[in-house]
């Protein structure tokens, strides 16, 4: 089993949070296909140290950026260009990501004749004041158009995505935010804190005293919220910021939490097999002008930094890590349990950590938003 990520690194303008690789020029758009069936071309062999079953790709996500930029006809090339390089399974999990404001009827149907399965949209928030101080391109009104458009092209499986735990959000707007989505039922809800990334308006805007985060107390709040109105929508809580109707877990990402294998395509996209991690360079222009061998950086990861990536990874999920799981990832697994049985059994008193009685670590769902700081008092 395996999986494959195609960043599209295209917007049509910039959000006031987003750090990811992206860019609103339109330049380089022309270039980009060329340079990514070259990468796709070069990459084929990536999974060949696998067993031949292991080398089927049971997942491929398109993310960015915002893919639904793009029309379907040069997404549909590069799709095309992966299932004649990569052997895919008959029942794949194939997401794409889309902004509301690109959703008409024709693009839905594209979509679905592109063979796309699951579609994950990007609504943010359902309150307007919040969407324009985003700098979000669609209005509420927008969004629902969308996923309703969405669903009339046949899709029965939708993710939408929120955002809590910003300064103009209230506890009211965000209840009722919830009380909106879970009006939809979509079949998978994301939900993640606002934060401060790296070179983006909302770093340079806290720099100058404009902007602050709310405090840790009203963003759990929010979040023990969220988990409540959602629990009580029958959706399940699979990891820190996901939920799903039963059955409707995201498989793509669920393969990062398990590290199944997966390469990435595209200016700042990341791969892993086995003990090895490779990403490209986030430099849009060098990424499409020069070829993979010169775009990209890697790293064999130590006994300590795969022992810790098990512990993390499984400790945002609902279904935790085994303690036996951790016992067989290495050599010198022994040494790195001895020195973390001490600190399960303290924060087991402290309620921060539960251990099954089938050997598994888990984090309590109400200490899940504090995971963060659990996981690296754990880390050996």
């Amino acid at each position: 089993m395996a999986g494959i990520y195609l960043h599209v690194p295209f917007c049509n303008s910039r959000c006031i949070y987003c750090g990811f690789c992206s860019t609103v020029s339109r330049d380089l758009r022309q270039k980009y296909i060329p340079a990514l069936m070259r990468e796709i071309q070069e990459r084929r062999d990536f999974f060949s140290p696998l067993y031949e079953s292991d080398r089927i790709i049971k997942t491929l996500y398109i993310g960015g950026g915002t893919p639904s930029v793009l029309p379907t006809e040069i997404l549909n090339e590069a799709v095309s260009a992966i299932r004649d390089a990569f052997k895919i399974a008959e029942d794949y999990e194939f997401t794409v990501e889309v902004n509301p404001d690109d959703i008409t009827e024709d693009y839905a149907l594209s979509l679905r004749k592109m063979g796309v399965n699951r579609v994950s949209m990007g609504v943010q928030s359902f309150k307007d004041s919040h969407l324009r101080w985003m700098r979000r391109r669609h209005d509420s009104e927008t969004a629902i158009k969308a996923y309703r458009i969405l669903r009339s092209a046949g899709f029965d499986n939708i993710s939408l995505d929120l955002i809590f735990g910003f300064p103009l959000m209230t506890l009211k707007d965000w209840e009722e935010n919830l009380d909106r989505i879970t009006d939809l039922n979509p079949e998978h809800i994301s939900a993640y804190q606002m934060g401060i990334d790296p070179e983006t308006p909302l770093e340079r805007m806290e720099k100058t005293g404009e902007f602050s985060l709310p405090s840790q107390e009203e963003s759990e709040e929010m979040y023990s919220l969220l988990q409540k109105k959602l629990k009580d929508g029958g959706y399940i809580q699979y990891e820190v910021s996901n939920f799903c109707k039963p059955g409707y877990h995201s498989r793509h990402n669920s393969s990062y939490w398990n590290r199944t294998p997966y390469l990435g395509l595209g200016p700042g996209a990341h791969s892993f097999i086995g003990r090895h991690r490779e990403w490209n360079t986030s430099d849009i222009a060098t990424w499409c002008d020069l070829s993979t061998m010169q775009i990209r950086e890697g790293e064999t990861l130590s006994p300590e930094d795969v022992f810790n990536e098990i512990l993390m990874l499984g400790l945002r999920t609902a279904a935790g890590v085994s303690l036996d799981t951790l016992r067989n990832c290495g050599p010198q697994s022994p040494l790195f349990i001895s020195d973390l049985l001490p600190k399960l059994s303290a924060m087991e008193s402290n309620g921060l950590i539960t251990l099954t009685p089938d050997g598994k670590i888990k984090i309590p769902p109400g200490k899940f938003f504090i995971s963060d700081g659990i996981i690296r008092e754990l880390f050996v």
